[in-house]
């Protein structure tokens, strides 16, 4: 494929998450953190009632983050795009902060779905609140039809001290890509 080829179909997809996921420019800052704690609150309530035990796990750690994640795969290109908030659950501090992510995979569908990282110690969330973090292998299938959905029975570790639910929204994918995903802090919603 040439590199016009991929560029446009790149640009296409990346134009059609930040549709899904309903990124707006219209909306404050304080618009936009109000709909990311309620979010965040929506999230929690379903993880606990799907994995009761999580409850602990996440009141004990060091900290957690959630995220909305939208993701769009389009044959052989898939984009990915999402927004969330960090919790130091020591200081109370929230920390937003935005993800996306694109590549390369064979797959045709929507995935909406939600991200629950939790951090053992103090010094993983730090890192992944103030490095970032990069994901560079994704093999999943997520399905969703009618009002049935699932979540991941228990956490998976992603690297050691972080471990991750997630929870399945809507829609349906089926896919097997080499995805890049970096998380990193938003800094049009942190106060200066």
């Amino acid at each position: 494929m040439k590199r016009r080829q991929f560029a446009g179909r790149l640009a296409v997809a990346s134009a059609l998450v930040c549709g899904v996921a309903g990124v707006s420019a219209a909306e404050s800052a304080a618009e936009q953190r109000a709909e990311i704690q309620k979010m965040r609150s929506t999230t929690l309530e379903r993880l606990y009632k799907v994995h009761p035990a999580a409850r602990s796990e996440i009141q004990k750690a060091a900290g957690y983050a959630v995220f909305s994640n939208v993701g769009i795969n389009l044959i052989l290109l898939s984009a990915a795009g999402g927004s969330g908030v960090a919790h130091d659950n020591r200081s109370g501090q929230d920390t937003y902060m935005r993800m996306v992510s694109g590549g390369f995979g064979i797959g045709l569908g929507v995935k909406d779905f939600r991200g629950v990282f939790v951090f053992s110690t103090t010094d993983k969330l730090q890192q992944f609140v103030n490095s970032g973090w990069e994901a560079s292998a994704q093999a999943d299938a997520a399905a969703k039809a009618g009002s049935k959905g699932g979540a991941v029975a228990g956490a998976i570790t992603v690297a050691p001290g972080v471990s991750l639910y997630q929870l399945t929204e809507n829609g349906l994918a089926l896919q097997a890509t080499i995805q890049g995903t970096k998380y990193f802090k938003n800094d049009d919603l942190n106060a200066k």
